[in-house]
């Protein structure tokens, strides 16, 4: 199965490397399809991005982040206190004093 995937792979590539000779053309050739279907993806992307960049600026709040934060902060001091007075009394329960 191996040798014939190659062999495949190398024909696939045989025919996609030979390039057809048409008429000469008085006009200059067009960009190949490809490159034109990557300038219009990268094209897509940059604006894409662009946009998504100036939702995050505009909607990103620094006060709201830092009540996040002290909201993270006091949530997670008030679960270890009451983890460690879970543990004790687990610790108690099971020495039986």
């Amino acid at each position: 199965m191996g040798t014939r995937f190659l062999l495949a792979l190398c024909l696939v590539l045989l025919v996609l490397s030979c390039e057809i000779q048409g008429l000469p053309q008085d006009e200059p050739a067009s960009p190949p399809l490809l490159a034109q279907v990557k300038e219009s993806l990268s094209s897509y992307w940059g604006s894409a991005k662009a946009a998504a960049q100036g939702l995050y600026e505009k909607t990103y709040l620094n006060n709201m982040d830092e009540k996040i934060r002290d909201l993270y902060s006091k949530g997670s001091a008030a679960m270890s206190t009451y983890a460690g007075i879970f543990t004790d009394q687990l610790l108690t329960l099971l020495k039986g004093e």
